[in-house]
């Protein structure tokens, strides 16, 4: 059973930044991509940023794009989102996940257990 390990949540002010990490348990385990969502109180969990494991191809939402990067260090078999320029509207709980190459929940295979970014005005 492979678990994903998030790190890194945590409140700061708007215009800062915070990176949140994803250890995957299992080294033999590679997914073909790997998926961040998050999700707002009331709101459906969205995808964020996704990556291409083999070919570091990244895709992002329009409402991330040019402030948030996911990447990959393979060595740690861990997973990052470093999201600068924050903003009131990103706070949510974010999740790491694994492994449908689409920005749907509920065809993700494993998930992280979440963790907590909260932006102040």
């Amino acid at each position: 059973q492979v678990q994903l390990v998030q790190a890194g949540g945590d409140s700061v002010q708007a215009g800062g930044s915070l990176r949140l990490s994803c250890k995957s348990s299992e080294y033999t385990y590679n997914p073909k991509c790997m998926t961040w969502f998050r999700q707002a109180p009331g709101k459906q969990r969205e995808g964020v940023a996704q990556i291409y494991t083999d070919t570091n191809i990244t895709f992002y939402a329009a409402s991330v794009r040019g402030r948030f990067t996911i990447s990959q260090d393979n060595a740690k078999n861990t997973l990052y989102l470093q999201m600068n320029n924050l903003k009131p509207e990103d706070t949510a709980v974010y999740y790491c996940a694994a492994d449908a190459c689409v920005f749907t929940a509920s065809l993700q295979r494993y998930w992280g257990q979440g963790t907590q970014v909260t932006v102040s005005s």
